[in-house]
């Protein structure tokens, strides 16, 4: 029998643990810049060619280089995460389709009867399963021939979960934005809820003949469809 590894899950969440460590210590860098009133490529020398006597010039290059150094981490680290995630989504894989062999045969077994009983539970259970899930966004828009299309999103589908983003974890979009930016020309696990079930997806971002990497537009599940 197949089962999911808790050491694979268990990885995957330490590692999105590490990286969540280390987007916030880049925002403590980026504050030190922020207070500088400088960002990453701004002078720090004047017009004479001297330091800059309004900034603290050897605060901000070392900033500057953690926050290069951690950009570097965090880029290692997401691969890190999708290579998880690909394993305990082909684990988990493998075991629903060994699950559901495992109902047919017993359906049969057990003859019409019992098999009409169980399969009249069946999708209440799953029913209450997927009504449970909470939703992150919703795609309002997906453009012909898209990176999206080709991964099979749909209009109106519900975002569960992209990526390393979930429920658990999810602020707002622009934790999407930066799955999506570090994994152009990489797979990328969705999960979408759509028409009462839950659908599995593979999308990679990438350049096409459109704007953006996805070609959908995705919302806040409390924005207004026009």
């Amino acid at each position: 029998m197949v089962v999911p590894s808790a050491t694979s899950r268990d990885a995957v969440l330490e590692l999105v643990k590490q990286k969540e460590a280390v987007e916030q210590k880049i925002a403590d860098q980026g504050k030190i810049l922020e207070a500088n009133r400088v960002g990453m490529t701004d002078p720090l020398v004047d017009d004479a060619g001297f330091p800059r006597n309004d900034i603290d010039v050897y605060q901000v290059r070392q900033a500057r280089h953690q926050i290069i150094c951690l950009q570097n981490d965090l880029k290692a680290l997401m691969k890190q995460i999708e290579q998880g995630l690909y394993t305990v989504h082909a684990e988990t894989s493998a075991q629903q389709q060994e699950n559901l062999a495992s109902t047919k045969l017993r359906a049969m077994e057990l003859g019409d009867d019992d098999g009409e009983s169980s399969s009249a539970q069946a999708p209440s259970v799953r029913a209450i399963r997927v009504q449970t899930v909470k939703p992150i966004a919703k795609v309002n828009v997906v453009s012909e021939g898209s990176p999206a299309q080709e991964a099979g999103i749909a209009l109106r589908d519900e975002i569960v979960e992209f990526g390393t983003v979930n429920g658990g974890n999810f602020r707002d979009l622009s934790q999407i934005a930066a799955v999506v930016r570090s994994c152009e020309n990489k797979s990328v696990a969705v999960k979408v809820r759509r028409d009462g079930r839950l659908v599995d997806l593979m999308l990679t971002p990438k350049s096409w003949s459109g704007r953006g990497l996805l070609g959908c537009n995705i919302v806040p599940m409390d924005s207004v469809d026009c």
